[in-house]
């Protein structure tokens, strides 16, 4: 099986990315029932492990969604068992020099491009099993988060490390490492200057920037500024979205009945 995403990049287009914090395979069917490109199940700050991660990707692959992982830390042993349960990327926080970069592409790759080990519970969604080490080391993605200030200090040699798919901005995190407060739809002059930084820095190199949004505004305004893949919020901040403002619309048309 392709990675869409890697078919829409290659296209010209932009990925438009879900994320799921809830634990819960129907809710991963449900998100993946909304058009979105690809299902990111996130085990850094989501109420996700292992098992959940599974039932997940088990119920999204009804549907034409890439699954992706963000993983809770650079750490060999978590990467290859969520590529080994099916993740066709993984989006690894807090990556900030180029060997930190490089110790998590190795973690993604099997020899002789990296040190993986080979386990593969979950091969056969990638087609045929004979094939599954080469299919999976071309097609899966190595997304590094740009999140600190060091980490831009460092950008170039980050972005310059072999097997780099593109590079995740976390708003709220780099902002936090500026002095400022923590937000996803940045409007400082400063973090914008930073933002238009690494999309050219990834377009001359031909990889690809994505970023965290809180809804479809901040998701179109990165689109617009040259991001590749934009996230829109998470199921559970939608959900929390939806249902609040449903509530406040009853109230307050209510005539004071409720």
């Amino acid at each position: 099986m392709a990675n869409k995403v890697k078919e829409i990049w290659a296209s010209g287009k932009v990925v438009v990315n879900a994320w799921l914090a809830i634990p819960s395979g129907f809710s991963a069917e449900v998100m993946a029932q909304c058009g979105f490109d690809s299902v990111t199940v996130d085990m850094q700050h989501g109420v996700q492990d292992y098992m959940s991660m599974i039932q997940c990707f088990q119920a999204m692959q009804a549907h034409p969604v890439t699954p992706m992982v963000r993983v809770p830390w650079n750490e060999p042993g978590i990467i290859g068992k969520v590529l080994d349960g099916g993740a066709y990327g993984v989006i690894c926080p807090m990556i900030n020099t180029k060997e930190e970069a490089e110790r998590f592409v190795a973690a993604c790759k099997y020899p002789p491009r990296g040190t993986r080990s080979n386990g593969p519970i979950r091969m056969a969604v990638y087609g045929a099993p004979s094939a599954y080490q080469q299919t999976a080391n071309d097609e899966t993605l190595c997304i590094p988060m740009i999140e600190t200030k060091t980490a831009v200090e460092n950008l170039e040699s980050i972005l310059d490390v072999k097997g780099v798919s593109g590079v995740y901005i976390g708003p709220s995190d780099l902002g936090f490492s500026y002095g400022l407060h923590p937000t996803l739809d940045r409007t400082e002059p400063q973090i914008l200057e930073i933002y238009e930084k690494i999309v050219k820095a990834c377009e001359a190199r031909g990889i690809y920037p994505g970023i965290h949004c809180s809804g479809h505004a901040g998701a179109t305004l990165a689109i617009q500024r040259g991001f590749k893949l934009v996230t829109v919020f998470n199921d559970s901040g939608l959900l929390a979205m939806s249902a609040k403002s449903h509530v406040g619309e009853i109230r307050k048309n209510s005539g004071g009945k409720a």
